[in-house]
């Protein structure tokens, strides 16, 4: 491995190997560094809202920030990949939360101010999101770097625990904050964090891969890596659909069902709840389930995300549906770490960045136009139906993608 943890030191060639990543230093500091950025990006899409609420904006004004702080980090992801496999991740992930603080602090203060606007709101917003360009193929390929390839799931299934707990208690908490002492205080915090996570990864020394081309002759080497994978290109292709379908599906029909067949935000509140208990139980399954065919796994449990549309689009009650969306929760995180475990084994270290920013772009590419698809069926068709077509997509998606031999060759190491 090619890390050395400055609070602990490198691991002498003859130390025992480590029956979990929580024994590893540089592991808990990059784990705790997860859990402050977390705690604070919990808290800030609800501040976000209503401080453009605040400026005077309504649900426009909102779509354009929103689609500010998203189409950098679709622009610049294959740049940020790139950088991942040439510069070290460490410094990257540094830099990266270093300029959300920056970001997020400058929002909080002209939002306390009094000064904010959509046009200052967004910029910020732009910035963050090239920040997270950056970050993302980083990550990814970090565990590899400091951890042994049979402790990837383990390493995977710890990171996700406490960030899945912080989903369920950051929106409560940054409500309150809100409530009590308005936006810039939700978003000052976020940026606090931000700092936090930077000063923690600034301790990790993670070494550089090797690179022998320039730039672009990486980009090329990456893209033809990426189309010889086909698990990985299917696998990307199919989330491209899937992704865009389950959330065209929850999250924009999901409200708007709740609130005209059920107890409206309550209710809402309520199946967001479930779903978020889930993910914290999928990644406690994850802990203790080590399946050999983890692709398998991963594609089989995507489908699990049809259950709660189907669930409103049939218009069961309360109870039922609120077991749908919890087990949607447990699906979609054991496919998450599965998943990644799986990308993390069978890629190389010197690749990871890259490979990552392609499945990044390839399942966040579709979403804008499944929101406009979606909204205009819903215009022609009862949001039940539309639900319903959204529900099957996922499902049929997951089986053709189940129907591709790669998928069921790639297996755990060792």
């Amino acid at each position: 491995m090619s890390v050395t943890d400055t609070a602990a030191g490198p691991t002498p060639p003859t130390a025992p190997r480590p029956h979990s990543p929580l024994r590893l230093a540089a592991f808990r500091r990059f784990l705790l560094a997860q859990l402050v950025s977390a705690t604070g990006s919990a808290m800030a899409p609800l501040a976000l809202a209503y401080a453009v609420i605040g400026a005077g904006g309504g649900a426009g004004a909102l779509g354009v920030v929103l689609a500010a702080n998203t189409v950098p980090t679709v622009a610049f992801l294959l740049v940020g990949g790139v950088l991942a496999d040439r510069l070290s991740r460490s410094r990257l992930l540094f830099g990266g939360n270093l300029i959300a603080a920056v970001a997020q602090g400058a929002l909080a203060l002209v939002v306390a101010t009094g000064h904010a606007s959509t046009g200052s709101i967004a910029a910020c917003g732009f910035v963050s999101g090239v920040a997270v360009a950056f970050t993302t193929p980083a990550a990814q390929g970090v565990l590899p770097q400091l951890v042994a390839p049979d402790l990837l799931q383990q390493a995977n299934a710890l990171l996700r625990l406490p960030t899945n707990a912080v989903k369920v208690a950051g929106p409560v908490a940054g409500g309150l904050i809100v409530a009590a002492g308005g936006p810039a205080w939700a978003l000052g915090f976020d940026a606090l964090t931000f700092a936090g996570a930077a000063f923690l990864l600034l301790g990790l020394r993670l070494g550089a891969p090797a690179t022998r081309g320039g730039a672009l002759a990486d980009l090329r080497a990456g893209w033809t890596g990426f189309w010889s994978r086909t698990w990985l290109w299917t696998y990307t292709a199919a989330g491209t659909v899937l992704v865009a379908a389950f959330l065209a599906g929850y999250q924009l029909l999901g409200p708007v069902v709740a609130e005209e067949h059920y107890a409206g935000a309550r209710t809402w509140g309520l199946i967001q709840g479930a779903f978020s208990f889930g993910l914290l139980a999928g990644a406690a399954v994850c802990l203790r389930w080590k399946p050999r065919r983890l692709l398998v796994v991963a594609v089989a449990a995507g489908a699990g995300l049809a259950l709660p549309l189907a669930a409103m689009a049939f218009g069961l009650g309360l109870p039922w549906l609120l077991v749908c969306a919890a087990l949607a929760g447990v699906c979609l995180d054991v496919a998450g770490v599965t998943w990644v475990t799986a990308f993390q084994q069978q890629v190389p270290e010197a690749e990871l960045g890259r490979m990552s920013a392609f499945n990044q772009v390839g399942e966040r590419l579709a979403i804008p136009l499944g929101y406009l698809v979606v909204a205009l069926l819903s215009n022609a068709f009862a949001e039940r139906s539309v639900l319903l077509v959204c529900g099957g997509v996922v499902v049929a998606t997951a089986v053709l993608n189940l129907c591709v031999r790669d998928i069921h060759r790639v297996r755990r190491l060792p």
